[in-house]
């Protein structure tokens, strides 16, 4: 199983991202999020046994937050960085709280084996993937002529555990387990 901890979004705010995409997708041939997986991931955790899967969810119920998390799409990024994108992405405003959610996620994560992140963690939403040799130079121009992304603050109470299944058609989420922040 692959599995990863992430925040989904309010339906209105998808929507507001699956119409950015859809103006976008014509200038650049990448692979597109589909509106229904955007969603913040907190913590990679990759591959990891089934037969361990309930072992996990008891860790994850340990993280204790301090309730409701408000955050902001704002903004529109390249990772790793933009000279040679891998990643086309939404900022979240602020960090710091998705940042101690993150943190929090390791800690309790790390005693089962689960490697940590060795970069900072940055909260985005990824709104398409780039392969190398891609031509985005459409893309840029388009991204140029938009106004700024800010879709309001969001709120949200649960943050989850997701299995990644890729299929033919794109890759499929599927929510395992809901922890209550």
């Amino acid at each position: 199983m692959r599995l990863f901890t992430g925040l989904d979004l309010p339906a209105s705010a998808a929507a507001g991202l699956a119409d950015l995409i859809a103006r976008l997708k014509p200038h650049a041939l990448i692979r597109w999020s589909r509106a229904g997986n955007l969603h913040i991931t907190t913590k990679f955790i990759g591959e990891w046994p089934e037969e361990r899967l309930e072992e996990l969810k008891l860790a994850l119920d340990g993280v204790h937050g301090s309730g409701p998390i408000s955050f902001s799409p704002k903004g529109l990024g390249w990772f790793p960085n933009p000279h040679s994108p891998r990643i086309f992405w939404v900022a979240i405003q602020p960090a710091a709280p998705l940042a101690a959610l993150a943190t929090a996620t390791e800690e309790a994560l790390a005693p089962l084996g689960v490697q940590r992140e060795r970069r900072p963690y940055t909260p985005h939403l990824t709104l398409a993937r780039i392969e190398p040799g891609s031509d985005i130079a459409p893309l840029r121009r388009a991204v140029a002529q938009l106004p700024p992304v800010d879709t309001g603050e969001l709120e949200t109470t649960h943050f989850h555990l997701y299995e990644s299944r890729p299929t033919a058609s794109g890759t499929v989420y599927s929510k395992l387990h809901s922890v209550k922040l």
